[in-house]
């Protein structure tokens, strides 16, 4: 396992509440199972950062073997792994997403809708 890469996601899962590991970027995701999670944590209005694992394949396999997790993309929420998008949309749909990230204090107030209005 790269010491440092190890050390980066570290730091990225501990400094970020709500820390999405994907393909692309939320403005460009780069798979569907991406696109999704993107738009999961999007209707949520929630905080969160995020790393495209493409440009290095060797974060994929750090991140993987860090997590126990071996698909993409990996949410991470209060440093714990939430899991991909299908877990991601169970949760969502069960009002446990909302709540999880609510709880941490990640989901803004303001709507993009309620400030344009």
């Amino acid at each position: 396992m790269s010491e440092e890469i190890l050390n980066q996601i570290k730091s990225d899962v501990d400094k970020n509440k709500v820390m999405l590991y994907m393909k692309g970027t939320p403005e460009m995701p780069k798979c569907g199972f991406s696109f999704k999670a993107v738009e999961i944590l999007k209707s949520l209005n929630a905080n969160f950062n995020s790393m495209d694992i493409l440009p290095d394949p060797n974060i994929r396999v750090v991140l993987s073997e860090y997590s126990n997790w071996p698909t993409i993309p990996q949410l991470f929420v209060d440093g714990k792994l939430v899991g991909g998008s299908d877990i991601m949309m169970e949760m969502y749909e069960s009002g446990d997403l909302q709540e999880l990230i609510g709880s941490i204090g990640a989901i803004n107030s303001e709507t993009e809708e309620a400030s344009s209005a």
